[in-house]
């Protein structure tokens, strides 16, 4: 049954790390088969050569006995581990002890079977034993620490038995094949490697964990707030590490939309109206993302946009002033490269406090303005349909552009009605 209800980020490193498993157990599958390869091709097609290197030589079915069982079981390992996967299901820990142990243990069935062709103390200077490096160095992909030095451990537990049971120790023995210290120090070694490809492993976990952290992030940004932000402000919401909190603030807010577009619409096909929305949009999208601004919804053929949310900025009314003044010129840009396709555009900004914060269900968050501040914007937006203009702006607006030394023209509309509101409000048309 597929894991429901879990962490995405828990799931996300869940998953990388049963990839990094599947990766770790085809690397091993493919030495194992090239070392059964290799055995099975000396032992029947150079018989002479395995008589000089093992006593009375090698049956050509020998290397399939010792090394076969082995391949099988890491192919069968593999075959299970992929259908868990696909299932979306983890491997469970104890299995993978009992794996590494499982795996482990083909350097010493080698050791033990070559014994009873060999001098012992030559098969411990032949190339069985460094396969546990290989098991050792593989266990890295496991992203375990204790899992690497388990590898390690069984190593040189197992080749200590063997040592032990196979060769004729001598105390204090000059030769070094039979001396206990020599064969300790192997087995140290062994240890050690466990430990240091354990360290590496959770240097590589750390790495997936980051990475993955960083991406859950990242869509938790997206999600919040759709593919609407600039990659600018995502790296500035990361940095703050926290969603953005429910709060009343001064946020600057603009209503942009396209004049008559959904008359023409029923002269264009489909295709071709999306086509001209987006590449509308992208130019918009553009001059908003380089003023500091965010799209917080797109409205069929206008959108919405914040400056001063959810970051604050304390230049939010001339960002978006602007941003408007940019739009304007990259409308009539697009007019006059694109006669056939020329567009009109109303926009209306305000400035003041708004109900900032998500909003949804726990499947699904927005992160949205409400309020007054958000009303009066898109009064404004509607406004220049019925005056003629292109850029209107409240009083407030007006008062920070005076602020910000910005003697730009602007003609007073006086106070207007608008929809909603008992008295007038001042407008200023800046287009």
């Amino acid at each position: 049954m597929a894991r429901v209800g879990h962490d995405p980020y828990d799931d996300a490193l869940r998953r990388e790390i049963l990839r990094s498993e599947r990766q770790r157990m085809q690397m091993l599958s493919v030495v194992l088969a090239i070392l059964l390869a290799i055995t099975l091709t000396a032992a029947n097609f150079f018989p002479e050569f395995t008589r000089r290197m093992f006593r009375g030589g090698i049956a050509g079915w020998e290397p399939l006995v010792m090394a076969g069982p082995f391949l099988l079981y890491e192919l069968v390992a593999l075959f299970v581990l992929s259908r868990r996967m696909a299932a979306d299901k983890d491997f469970p820990r104890i299995a993978r002890f009992a794996n590494a142990l499982i795996e482990t243990s083909l350097p010493s069935v080698l050791i033990f079977e070559l014994s009873r062709h060999m001098d012992a103390t030559t098969v411990f200077s032949f190339w069985p034993p460094l396969l546990y490096f290989v098991f050792i160095l593989l266990s890295t992909l496991r992203l375990d620490f204790w899992l690497s030095a388990w590898t390690g451990a069984v190593a040189a537990v197992q080749q200590l038995v063997l040592v032990v049971w196979l060769v004729p120790l001598e105390i204090g023995s000059e030769q070094p094949e039979f001396s206990l210290l020599f064969h300790l120090s192997r087995i140290i070694v062994l240890l050690a490697a466990g430990i240091i490809a354990g360290v590496v492993a959770g240097s590589l976990r750390r790495q997936f964990e980051n990475s993955v952290a960083a991406a859950a992030a990242r869509d938790r940004v997206t999600n919040l707030f759709g593919q609407h932000v600039s990659p600018a402000v995502v790296d500035r919401l990361l940095a703050t590490s926290s969603e953005p909190e429910s709060e009343m603030r001064t946020v600057c807010v603009m209503f942009l939309d396209i004049r008559g577009f959904t008359a023409t619409t029923r002269q264009r096909p489909a295709g071709e109206t999306v086509a001209l929305l987006n590449d509308f949009f992208a130019e918009m999208i553009e001059v908003v993302d380089r003023h500091n601004g965010i799209i917080n919804k797109f409205l069929g053929d206008g959108f919405l946009a914040l400056f001063g949310a959810p970051l604050e900025d304390p230049a939010a009314a001339t960002n978006a002033l602007a941003a408007a003044r940019g739009m304007l010129e990259a409308v009539d840009a697009w007019n006059r490269v694109r006669p056939q396709q020329t567009l009109r555009i109303g926009i209306g900004i305000h400035i003041g406090e708004a109900v900032t914060g998500t909003v949804g269900s726990p499947q699904r968050k927005e992160y949205t303005v409400i309020g007054d501040t958000v009303n009066l914007a898109a009064r404004l937006e509607q406004l220049t349909k019925e005056t003629g203009s292109r850029l209107l702006v409240s009083t407030p607006v007006r008062e920070a552009m005076q602020a910000a030394g910005d003697g730009g023209p602007a003609t007073d509309l006086g106070p207007m009605a608008i929809r909603g509101y008992d008295e007038g409000v001042r407008v200023w048309r800046l287009a």
